[in-house]
């Protein structure tokens, strides 16, 4: 059997670390020499036995190899951070819908969330990117984007202008012919994209990142609204953001209540 098709079987593959990439403060790469047949913002499940499953962003991809991109902030993705080459790890998927593929666009990244839009910058034709962070330490890819039309916004003003990703996105919006713009990051952030968005008459994309145990469809653990993220996203369109009201508004626990995003970010 292939290794396309173990991919696309819903039990994990163990597969060997080829390689680890520090891309920030407390935020790693991790690269497979293997096939995956993945499409601009789709995501694997990544399986740490004993410890969890998480989701990941398909960060890096070509014919011989793939990579998925995370930062250490719960129990899972610092085990993540813990290994190293030659390490093995369970891979399923890859799952959810992708990314179109327009010109004229525009591509903002909140911190982490720029993983997910990663694939889609390669296959983009010139297109602006915004890439913003807290801080100088959070920001990702400055070196693999560093020949694309990138502007670097940071909270402190560490590294690029000291404003949000948002600031600049208007800026972008009032000055060139932007046809689309894509996001993913922070849902504030990208709730304040769509507004913006629908503004100027812009078409918006967004991935969504939710509470996800299966990736297909099954648990109903990442729903927003009527909508399974893992399976009818993760990425939206202008039209099914504006008619989702939880989406900028509410994201549920583990337990599967649902909470105000100030709840669900204090937990």
């Amino acid at each position: 059997m292939s290794n396309k098709e173990l991919c696309k079987r819903d039990v994990p593959t163990m597969m060997e670390i080829s390689e680890v990439v520090k891309e920030g403060k407390g935020i790693k790469s991790f690269f497979f020499r293997h096939f995956l047949d993945s499409k601009p913002g789709q995501f694997i499940m990544v399986w740490l036995p004993g410890v969890d499953e998480k989701p990941m962003a398909v960060s890096y991809l070509n014919k011989k190899e793939f990579g998925f991109t995370t930062q250490a902030v719960g129990k899972h993705t610092n085990s993540l951070c813990d290994l190293k080459k030659g390490d093995k790890v369970g891979i399923r998927g890859p799952y959810g819908n992708s990314f179109s593929v327009k010109d004229n666009a525009c591509v903002v990244g909140g911190g982490i969330g720029i993983a997910a839009l990663s694939i889609l910058i390669d296959k983009l034709k010139n297109p602006i990117i915004i890439n913003g962070a807290r801080n100088k330490d959070c920001l990702i890819y400055l070196k693999r984007f560093k020949s694309k039309n990138m502007i670097i916004a940071t909270d402190d003003g560490s590294c690029g202008k000291k404003c949000f990703t948002t600031n600049i996105l208007e800026e972008q919006l009032k000055q060139n012919n932007i046809k689309i713009v894509y996001t993913c990051g922070p849902e504030i952030m990208m709730k304040k994209v769509l507004d913006m968005c629908n503004k100027y008459k812009v078409e918006c994309e967004a991935s969504l990142e939710r509470m996800m145990k299966c990736g297909f469809g099954v648990c109903g653990a990442c729903m927003c609204d009527d909508k399974i993220v893992c399976q009818d996203g993760t990425v939206f369109n202008s039209k099914e953001l504006n008619n989702m009201p939880e989406f900028g508004s509410f994201k549920r626990l583990k337990s599967g209540k649902k909470v105000t995003l100030k709840e669900y970010y204090s937990k």
